[in-house]
């Protein structure tokens, strides 16, 4: 039986040895431009990691001729595939500070509003994370109070390694280490509009984690705005043990009778669905579609949904706010 290990190691040095392997770089500090989106134009694609590295491949995607890359606080780019560069630059994109809050507040002079996650461990009543795929839930905002975002806690679910366990709380695990990156969206007219974070905000989820991944955006300076913002969730693909994107396939090719045919490949974890928000929250979008618009999550809208048949319409997120005093 091989190690896990000894087959990750091969198929790192034979994506490199047969591919292109391509750096992107801030084109004014010359400093790498992490998780970027490289999309192929045909509902395919791939992501950069951590030190704007991609690796492609034209012997598995010989109809492509060209990359659409983009990144937060970066212009798209345009790049066709034959013979990529080992490095290629990308423009800064000047910020807009249509969204900034400014306000004199005392850091100390605040309390803490919860809205809580909803969470669950029915395996059926989740969705299916896949790279393809963005999730975005609308919170609005009640009052007049300036409020800074804290913390996010994103509910998972975790499979248990037997299926005859899965209903035992001190089941063993099945493993898994996979990136995430999440996205702050003004409201427009209802929809996700422009990105409020100009810098990536990542995170590693593993089978340890609890029924909800805490995570904390102090630092980042995000206002709740009297319109209210979208908070969007986004899997990148599975690391290995210290923390590195690892190359992942947006399909696997399954044979049935009819011949090969492509099914996408899912990631753990799994994002539980809730029924206990009565308003449709939740919009979705495919990344790698160029120009793609988001989607509300609602009959209607989506074609086939077991989540909507079952009644579940929304992502449960939770929040922590800092509501400031006068």
């Amino acid at each position: 039986m091989f190690d896990k290990n000894f087959i990750i190691g091969f198929w790192l040095l034979w994506s490199i040895s047969v591919g292109s392997q391509t750096q992107l770089k801030d084109a004014e500090t010359q400093k790498p431009v992490a998780f970027a989106t490289i999309s192929f134009g045909n509902g395919q694609g791939l992501f950069a990691d951590d030190e704007g590295v991609f690796v492609y491949k034209k012997k598995l995607y010989p109809d492509v001729d060209t990359l659409y890359i983009s990144a937060l606080g970066y212009k798209d780019k345009i790049v066709p595939t034959e013979a990529l560069p080992q490095t290629l630059f990308i423009d800064p994109e000047p910020l807009s500070l249509d969204e900034v809050v400014l306000t004199a507040k005392n850091e100390k002079k605040y309390k803490l509003e919860e809205r809580k996650p909803f969470v669950d461990d029915d395996y059926f009543k989740c969705w299916l994370p896949s790279i393809e795929s963005e999730i975005a839930v609308y919170f609005e905002n009640n009052s007049g109070d300036v409020k800074k975002i804290e913390k996010v806690q994103f509910p998972i679910s975790t499979e248990s390694k037997d299926w005859s366990q899965r209903k035992k709380k001190n089941a063993d695990k099945r493993p898994f280490s996979t990136l995430f990156k999440v996205k702050f969206y003004t409201n427009e007219n209802g929809l996700p509009g422009k990105v409020i974070n100009y810098s990536p905000i990542v995170f590693i989820a593993t089978e340890k984690n609890a029924k909800t991944f805490q995570l904390d955006v102090s630092d980042h300076d995000i206002y709740l705005t009297e319109k209210g913002l979208f908070v969007s969730l986004q899997v990148l693909g599975y690391t290995d043990k210290a923390g590195k994107l690892l190359p992942n396939k947006k399909y696997r090719e399954i044979k049935t009778a009819k011949g090969m045919i492509k099914v996408a490949t899912n990631f753990r974890p799994l994002l539980p669905f809730t029924d206990k928000i009565s308003e449709h929250r939740t919009f979705v979008k495919r990344v790698f579609v160029q120009n793609n618009k988001w989607v509300q999550f609602s009959k209607g809208n989506i074609k086939e949904s077991n989540l909507l048949d079952a009644g579940l319409n929304n992502y449960g997120v939770g929040l922590t706010l800092r509501v400031y005093q006068d």
